[in-house]
């Protein structure tokens, strides 16, 4: 029997990559416990189809092409629908007595013999990217849009008589999962989940109830429920978050568990009360989507390596700037768990946790019994770890227990709430920190942004890219010769944005001699940005033109998102020109 191939020397062998890629990603798939498929994939060193293939080529499986001409109606309906999304399978029909179904992994045995058993039937498993199985699925199998069209649909059309008030709708349970509020409400968050939402919005008008998906950072509206429903789609929320539904005067929080679609989610639920009622706020909370990894964050390969060499350092302290909603966390724990080893002890303090993760000590900030950021941080010390995460510093005590803890041979990361990276120095000193604390304990600090990537489904070049943004992005007509442009023409995939999931734009400051006298000297923040950028700093701006000319986004989402920055930087050349 010939001996079977490696899934690398395939690779190898096809000239998808290299034998160093293969070296590489095998020691990064030991030390992370993936298969080296997986490992590739995640360093961006193989292509998932190219994988996919070779795996197939491997266990001498059948690859295809998953399309919508490939699968027929019939064909769907021979698989439960739970079974095809808990199990990411598709269904192609019958050969020879025997089903036809399409898979993402050969070596799952576990989900061939689940399909077995349920159907009752043999299987001839088929091999596709698990992407494009899980994109094949969202699309045709039994689209949720109808049924939440035909929910919305028949809640405004016997509204009158549904009226619920809040004992009513407190009454309903687990039990009652024909009731239309109940069913309204667990479409609204499948639906959320399935569309990559990162948040779902409840916002009560005069005469109706938004409802409203925050999608790759920007709010889409989705429907409006019918305003005689607005209590019992309130209570209905506060139930399920564990909230006071007889407290309507005053803010609550609360947490919500489903499984969706065979993963566990957690959702963060927030109440305020508003003018027309209250408002709810659902922040769901994806395990994955703080396991991208650090290659995925949209570096460029200056800046990757500089944040490697940063992280990797044994002491200092690491700032990730940026408002609310700029993955700041995102970044701080993709360095968590590419540092995350046997031998290294890591400690965090958090307000809240939103994410559990094994080998880290996790602790949760609880005000009201006095568990505050510097008790937590005092005691960490005491525990001897080797690195730190500091949710957030937000005041004198926090800036002083964190430099401490990295003056002491601590690896200390935190965020801050600052525009730019050069601010942030400035904003630790007017903290009360003493400058020359800072001055010795910071290693680096990032500013970061997301920008929207163009759909790679609908990605055309754009003709006619528009000139006022590129105008303030700085463009040159040189700088354009010979380039090509690119935009999302719009497609299912993207729903019609041209948009599908973010990267990260950065401004990297790593902190030489003469910026640390700088920051001893309490210089402003024009002279430490001067500074900063002769060390060849590049803004946030100009990181974002270097993802329009790799075709990665385009000028006006840069422009939308980087506006502040772009008139700050144009703020200190005006400055620099009166001198």
């Amino acid at each position: 029997m010939a001996k079977r191939k490696r899934l690398g020397e395939l690779l190898v062998e096809w000239k998808k990559c290299d034998a160093s890629a293969v070296k590489e990603a095998l020691q990064y798939a030991r030390d992370h416990g993936k298969r080296i498929g997986e490992a590739l994939i995640e360093l961006e060193m193989a292509d998932e189809d190219d994988v996919t293939r070779a795996l197939a080529s491997q266990f001498n499986m059948e690859y295809v092409e998953l399309t919508s001409d490939l699968v027929d109606e019939d064909s769907l309906k021979m698989i439960p629908e739970d079974v095809i999304r808990t199990h990411n399978v598709v269904p192609l029909g019958r050969v020879d007595g025997r089903l036809k179904v399409v898979v993402t992994d050969p070596l799952d045995l576990e989900t061939m013999d689940v399909l077995r058993f349920r159907l009752n039937t043999d299987l001839i498993p088929v091999l596709a990217p698990p992407n494009k199985v899980k994109d094949f699925i969202e699309k045709f199998v039994n689209p949720m849009t109808d049924e939440m069209s035909k929910t919305m649909a028949s809640i405004d059309h016997d509204a009158p008589e549904m009226e619920l008030d809040s004992d009513k709708t407190g009454a309903l349970d687990a039990d009652d999962a024909d009731a239309p509020i109940i069913r309204l409400i667990n479409l609204l968050i499948t639906e959320a989940v399935r569309s990559r939402a990162s948040d779902i919005h409840i916002e009560p008008m005069n005469n109706r109830v938004r409802v409203r998906y925050r999608i790759d950072g920007v709010c889409i509206i989705r429907d409006d429920v019918p305003k005689n429903m607005q209590s019992a789609v309130t209570t209905r929320f506060k139930i399920m978050s564990g909230m006071d539904i007889a407290e309507k005067r005053l803010p609550q929080d609360g947490r919500i568990k489903m499984k969706i679609g065979g993963g566990q989610i957690d959702f963060r639920v927030s109440a305020c009360p508003s003018y027309h009622g209250e408002s709810i706020v659902l922040r769901i909370l994806r395990p994955d989507a703080v396991n991208i990894g650090i290659s995925a964050l949209g570096f460029e390969d200056d800046d990757y390596a500089r944040f490697q060499r940063t992280i990797k350092r044994p002491n200092g302290i690491f700032l990730v700037t940026g408002p609310t909603g700029s993955g700041k966390t995102t970044t701080l724990y993709a360095a968590l768990q590419e540092l995350n080893r046997p031998d290294r002890k890591i400690i965090t303090a958090e307000d809240p946790v939103e994410y559990n993760f094994s080998g880290m000590n996790q602790c949760q900030v609880r005000e009201e019994i006095g568990l505050t950021f510097p008790m937590i941080l005092r005691s960490m010390l005491r525990q001897a770890p080797n690195i730190i995460l500091v949710g957030e510093i937000r005041d004198r005590e926090v800036g002083d227990v964190a430099i401490q803890a990295a003056l002491t041979g601590h690896l200390v990361f935190s965020t801050l709430h600052t525009n730019d990276a050069p601010s942030a120095i400035t904003r630790l000193i007017d903290m009360g920190i003493k400058p020359f604390l800072v001055a010795s304990a910071v290693q680096a600090i990032m500013a970061q942004r997301l920008v929207r990537s163009i759909c790679k489904e609908c990605k055309v070049p754009d003709p006619n890219p528009d000139k006022k943004s590129l105008r303030i992005l700085g463009f040159t007509d040189e700088q354009l010769v010979g380039k090509t442009l690119y935009k999302g023409a719009g497609c299912s995939r993207c729903g019609g944005s041209g948009y599908r999931g973010r990267q990260g734009i950065f401004e990297f400051l790593l902190l030489n001699n003469d910026i640390r006298e700088l920051a001893f000297n309490r210089a402003p923040t024009i002279e430490l940005r001067r500074a900063a950028r002769a060390t060849g700093m590049r803004n946030l701006a100009e990181d974002g033109k270097l993802k329009v000319l790799s075709g990665i986004s385009t000028a006006d989402e840069i422009v939308r998102v980087a506006q502040a920055e772009l008139g700050a930087d144009l703020g200190d050349e005006e400055e620099g020109d009166d001198d």
